[in-house]
């Protein structure tokens, strides 16, 4: 088995291919998909699509790229199958939190940000997006973030491409959001479920087996800073703008797609108590962390003791 890593968006792409020949062309593509998502998807470049757009949220119409316009219309799914729960026009609201730079930056300057207080946002239906024309307006004071799916989307189309080019099973990890393609090796990929995807394997958690589909965790323990209200987390209410209570401190979804896995968690975490229900009835595999360290889990999600104690992240 082939084995790489890389830095990408903001954390670590780890890429597996089930034929160690074929590494090199899987990475390859890996990398020109990452690549063409930061251009399209990143708050955090101002020659990036999404900045472009929000810059011009005056009620102005701008003509996107296809990758753009993919990148739009999945976070809009995710809003509208979580009832805006995932809802990509928090951009201003995390701006307004203090999670206005890359979060390597906001880390290593280690500040306390003084809040003046929280921003809702205006809600995903006040978007008027053209499919037709590839034309999107924003709303006057509206700002698009794409944190909660773009990765994601990222990490389908990368193992998709990385198939295609290497021609063997793969896998890819973009920082805890993982999609695998083409035949699994023998055993399936074993991954390490824990709070922080930089953990080690000796990290709490644990160790699952993935054939195919998307694997995402949701994390309230990670992406915090401090501000002058108290520790914050990147999990926005975007009717409030506040950050979600922490019910979950971690959550992890199985799914068909890696976005679907990630629109899951991250909207379990937001609705709290409710989530395993909700993860019942979609018949979502997954696995909730409370924030005393007991777990639940969803569905044909594997019991603690029967994973594999062996990790391959």
């Amino acid at each position: 088995m082939g084995r790489t890593r890389f830095p990408a968006l903001g954390g670590t792409a780890v890429v597996l291919s089930a034929d160690a020949d074929r590494i090199d062309l899987a990475c390859d593509a890996v990398r020109a998909e990452v690549d063409a998502i930061d251009l399209a998807c990143s708050r955090f470049r101002a020659d990036s699509e999404l900045s472009l757009v929000n810059a011009a949220g005056r009620g102005e119409k701008s003509a996107v790229s296809p990758l753009f316009a993919q990148a739009l219309e999945t976070a809009l799914r995710a809003a509208r199958l979580t009832d805006g729960d995932v809802d990509p026009t928090c951009g201003a609201a995390l701006d307004a939190a203090g999670y206005d730079r890359d979060f390597a930056q906001l880390e290593a300057e280690s500040v306390r940000i003084t809040l003046s207080g929280h921003l809702p946002a205006p809600g995903w239906r006040s978007i008027e997006w053209d499919p037709g024309r590839r034309e999107v307006r924003l709303p006057p004071g509206c700002g698009l973030d794409f944190g909660a799916t773009a990765k994601a989307l990222a990490a389908d189309r990368a193992a998709a491409s990385a198939l295609a080019a290497a021609g063997c099973g793969v896998l890819v990890n973009l920082g805890g959001d993982i999609a695998a393609a083409g035949p699994a090796p023998e055993g399936g990929w074993r991954v390490r479920v824990t709070d922080d995807h930089r953990s080690g394997d000796d990290a709490p958690g644990q160790t699952v087996t993935l054939t195919e589909g998307g694997l995402a965790t949701s994390s309230t323990t990670v992406r915090r800073w401090d501000t002058s209200a108290g520790p914050v987390h990147h999990i926005l209410v975007p009717g409030t703008g506040r950050p979600a209570e922490v019910y979950w401190r971690t959550v992890s979804v199985a799914a068909a797609t890696c976005v679907d896995a990630n629109t899951a968690a991250t909207a379990a975490i937001i609705r709290g108590a409710r989530a395993p229900r909700w993860l019942t009835a979609l018949r979502l595999p997954a696995r909730l962390v409370r924030s005393d360290g007991s777990a639940v889990t969803v569905g044909s999600w594997p019991a603690e003791h029967a994973a594999p104690e062996t990790a391959s992240r």
